[in-house]
């Protein structure tokens, strides 16, 4: 053996089929088969396949039954299957059987895929991933389909959508061009030309100072505001705002401690504004609709401006943003429409909502000791997006910990899955907001402000901790002031 075939530890040739040229037998009719020719009709919907069962599954006949180019039959399999066949799938529960097959078809020289043998097999379905006319397909050589699955599944979600918009415009590109090779070098040096002579501006970098600067001005202005309202005479400023600067008094100082500690940790996490800033509201004796309706206020600004820079560095899947969006807006409805309307029930609704901030603390420790797992990725997004909008309408928070926390853990991309959550977290936040204010109306604008300001102080300094401190750390801390406040709420 060369030393560069040992270095090759997967020596398979990948080739990409015109698979409608050939004819294909799959000899099988379970999951294994009803496997193999979703995979085969998912990529190359006219290829002829016929299928030859025992038993065949009613998943494979609901699949197949309005297509002519697939035969099925429903019964044992016989040599004469293998005439006129190119490629050959076993997919029978029996490896004799399988075995039996292989060796008929080898003698025909006809390409079969043994499954779950992979020594037997003269060719791999690898996991594909397909975006427009791209296509990459991933092979473990055998080893490992989890794997290649896992793979292609974070290919799926790294390609933005709009790739094969890029193809288009290549495409056309080079069928502009003409001439032999060098002539279509000059040609293409002359195209690209253009971008140099106007400029290719780059994104000019803030420092730090000018984020201190920006976060800090806007409390600034607003306590100057204040102390100018509260100070000058009235004839000089106006009735209308000197009531507002006397309506203002020391709690709001409370709102932005408690506002400056919520976005301390979501900028640290990526998620538990809502749920923090709850529970300190509650601490403070403020009604769970109130409580919620300003914590959903606040949240429609910070969330605003968090999705908006997840969408502008490419961290939004658009697909997964859509699947979460109306769902979690209906639910949100919900949830602040019932908390609003049984305001009377404060006494019942007060506790519940505690255990349910009390269980969302205990679900945060649990994760921040608990060792990472690949798990199967979840697919209902539906009722994960519902339950995530309505708890966190009635709880105040927990969106992200519900949906983004869920995700993650279920084996979805963590950058798309944060970026998406917040996105969608706005019009979550916008849903329970306008629900809130047309039931109750804005009557805790004190409260919103505060959380606001404190917020804006918290956010700069949030996301320079944010690579600082290890995040399982924080999540050790903010599951244990939740389950605190949860558990003071709830004794007292």
């Amino acid at each position: 053996m060369s030393a560069q075939e040992e270095t090759i530890q997967n020596k398979l040739f990948p080739v990409f089929l015109k698979l409608e040229n050939f004819r294909v037998l799959i000899v099988g009719g379970g999951k294994v088969a009803l496997e193999k020719i979703t995979a085969i009709l998912n990529n190359s919907p006219k290829a002829v396949i016929t299928l030859v069962g025992t038993h065949v599954s009613d998943e494979i006949k609901q699949l197949t039954t309005d297509l002519i180019n697939v035969t099925i039959h429903q019964r044992s399999f016989v040599d004469s299957d293998l005439d006129n066949i190119d490629l050959l799938i076993t997919a029978v529960n029996n490896k004799q059987t399988s075995l039996h097959i292989k060796q008929l078809a080898k003698e025909k020289n006809i390409l079969t895929n043994v499954a779950d043998t992979p020594e037997q097999c003269d060719f791999y379905l690898g996991s594909i991933v397909q975006k427009g006319n791209i296509k990459i397909a991933v092979s473990t050589n055998g080893k490992s389909p989890t794997v290649a699955k896992r793979i292609r599944e974070t290919l799926e979600e790294a390609f933005p959508e709009n790739i094969n918009e890029s193809l288009d415009n290549l495409t056309q590109l080079r069928n502009y061009l003409s001439g032999d090779f060098a002539e279509k070098v000059n040609q293409l040096n002359e195209i690209t030309a253009v971008l140099t002579k106007q400029g290719i501006k780059k994104k000019p970098r803030i420092s730090k100072q000018r984020i201190w600067i920006y976060s800090l001005s806007i409390p600034v202005l607003i306590i100057l505001g204040y102390l100018i309202a509260y100070l000058a005479p009235p004839a000089i400023i106006g009735g209308y705002a000197y009531r507002i600067a006397e309506s203002i008094d020391s709690s709001i100082l409370l709102y932005i401690t408690a506002g400056f500690t919520a976005q301390m940790i979501d900028g640290a996490l990526g998620m538990g504004y809502g749920v923090t800033a709850t529970s300190f509201l509650l601490s403070f004796g403020i009604t769970p609709a109130a409580s919620s309706a300003s914590v959903h206020a606040s949240e429609v600004f910070t969330s605003g401006v968090s999705g908006l820079m997840h969408l502008k560095f490419g961290n939004v899947n658009t697909k997964l943003f859509k699947n979460l969006l109306i769902p979690g807006a209906i639910g949100a409805i919900l949830g602040a429409y019932i908390l609003s309307s049984f305001e009377e029930y404060n006494y019942i609704i007060k506790p519940v909502v505690s255990a349910y901030t009390l269980i969302l603390g205990i679900v945060i420790v649990s994760k921040a000791l608990k060792k990472d797992k690949i798990r199967q990725k979840i697919k209902r997004l539906f009722p994960l997006a519902f339950a995530g909008g309505f708890l966190d309408a009635i709880g105040g928070g927990g969106w992200g910990p519900i949906v983004a926390s869920t995700l993650i853990a279920r084996g979805r991309n963590p950058k798309y899955s944060i970026g998406s959550v917040n996105l969608a977290e706005f019009f979550i936040a916008l849903s329970s907001s306008l629900t809130f204010v047309t039931i109750i109306g804005l009557t805790h604008w004190m409260i919103i402000v505060g959380l606001i300001m404190g917020g804006v102080i918290a956010a700069p300094i949030a996301a320079y901790l944010a690579n600082k401190i290890p995040t399982k750390a924080v999540m050790l801390l903010v599951g244990i002031v939740v389950i605190i406040l949860s558990l003071k709420r709830i004794i007292f």
